[in-house]
């Protein structure tokens, strides 16, 4: 096997991690809804509060994503890229450990933070990774595929993870 057959496997292998990494984030953003009921009852939530546990991780990941893309300009993609799993998969032990309102919110807006620093270092990974045309085109389109499909299986994965154990399985 060549050099050059050597990087070109190493790309779509590296793909296949990224494009991982955006489905479990979108299934993270989705397989909470089905579980909000359990959590409610088993943490005492009452209705006013309970959006929060949506609304933490969304406003962290959704406030902090063009900050998230200029730190992995300027400290690296990669680098942001590692630490924004380890901070997202850290974040999603402790949440689902939580045994209280206040750490269960906090822990899923760490959530949200991780996923702002890792979506946006992973497509700038794939768009200076593969070459501008049919290559990159085939790497974006199958990202995006697989990163839909997270958000998609989430809502069928948090009712069996939830009627099957409890919801801290869904984490």
């Amino acid at each position: 096997m060549t050099s050059a057959t050597r990087i070109y496997e190493r790309r779509w292998q590296m793909l296949a991690v990224l494009s991982l990494s955006m489905m479990i984030i979108g299934l993270d953003n989705t397989i909470v809804n089905v579980a909000l009921p359990a959590i409610q009852t088993d943490l005492g939530f009452d209705t006013a509060n309970l959006q929060w546990v949506i609304n933490g991780y969304t406003l962290l990941f959704g406030g902090f994503l063009l900050l998230g893309g200029r730190a992995a300009d300027l400290f690296g993609r990669k680098k942001l890229f590692l630490i924004g799993i380890t901070l997202f998969t850290t974040s999603s032990l402790l949440v689902g450990l939580s045994s209280s309102q206040e750490t269960l919110i906090l822990f899923r807006a760490l959530q949200g933070l991780g996923a702002a620093l890792v979506s946006p270092a992973a497509l700038s990974i794939i768009t200076t990774t593969f070459a501008e045309g049919a290559e990159r085109t085939k790497a974006l389109a199958a990202w995006g595929a697989i990163a839909a499909s997270g958000s998609a299986f989430g809502l069928l994965l948090g009712g069996v993870l939830t009627e099957a154990f409890s919801w801290p399985f869904i984490f």
